[in-house]
């Protein structure tokens, strides 16, 4: 399947570049990059092969205590499961994009609460893994293969306080084409305030650049390219490094 990156990602930028569709018999051989729903992921001109699960792998199963997700699960078809059956634990993710692979992948989370917390188990293209054998940290996990599905422990009491005030921490976002955040936060910092110290907040390159409104958040204004997206993130690496001996991590991954 041809995949246009420039209307697929969600910051819009990108070519048009082949991606197989896989099941789980063809998954289990596959040599390249397994491609979510487009988030937090920039493809460069020449990107490796690249992979999208099969749309078998959309769904939701709630069994007495245990909920299995399939990894192509959109986040907010989690969260909305999750608020219908009252289920606790998943109130983070009203806002949030991506899917469930991309999140086990990343760790996502906000302020305490991330999605390995109730974490029973992962299936991959490697095997079976229970949380215990699997690393999980800031924005981060080591999960070897292709992530298929995960169970969680479902614990009852959705709190819809606590979804409104996440909700609200988050309303500082800017709108636009973007990743989302662009760095992770350095331990005991915050990228954007250090990006804003650098003087780049609001700076541009070409059609992009970090918004006015939260310093790391990059948005595509229009036409940007992939060249001018790294020449920023350099850029602010280079300046944030001169400045305060930190080195900026992103949390996009480049393709």
């Amino acid at each position: 399947m041809i995949v246009d990156f420039s209307k697929f990602s969600s910051v819009g930028v990108g070519g048009k570049h082949e991606v197989a569709i896989l099941d789980e018999g063809s998954v289990e051989h596959f040599d390249g990059v397994v491609i979510g729903g487009g988030y937090n992921i920039l493809i460069s001109p020449n990107p490796p092969k690249l992979g999208m699960l099969d749309k078998k792998f959309k769904f939701l199963s709630l069994k007495d205590d245990i909920l299995t997700i399939g990894a192509a699960t959109k986040s907010s078809f989690i969260y909305n499961f999750s608020k219908k059956n009252n289920i606790s634990n998943f109130e983070f993710l009203r806002g949030i994009p991506g899917t469930l692979g991309g999140l086990l992948t990343m760790n996502a989370g906000l302020k305490g609460y991330e999605i390995s917390n109730n974490l029973i188990s992962v299936k991959t293209s490697k095997g079976g893994f229970k949380k215990e054998e699997l690393v999980f940290s800031y924005r981060k996990s080591e999960i070897p293969g292709v992530i298929l599905e995960a169970k969680f422990k479902v614990n009852l009491g959705f709190d819809i306080s606590l979804s409104d005030q996440i909700f609200k921490q988050r309303s500082n976002q800017p709108k636009g084409a973007s990743f989302g955040s662009c760095f992770t936060n350095p331990k005991g910092d915050y990228a954007a305030r250090l990006i804003e110290s650098v003087g780049l907040k609001g700076y541009k390159i070409g059609g992009c650049g970090f918004s006015q409104k939260h310093a790391n958040f990059l948005i595509n204004y229009g036409g940007a390219t992939y060249d001018d997206v790294t020449k920023l993130i350099k850029l602010a690496q280079k300046r944030v490094f001169e400045e305060f001996g930190v080195r900026l991590k992103t949390e996009v991954v480049v393709l």
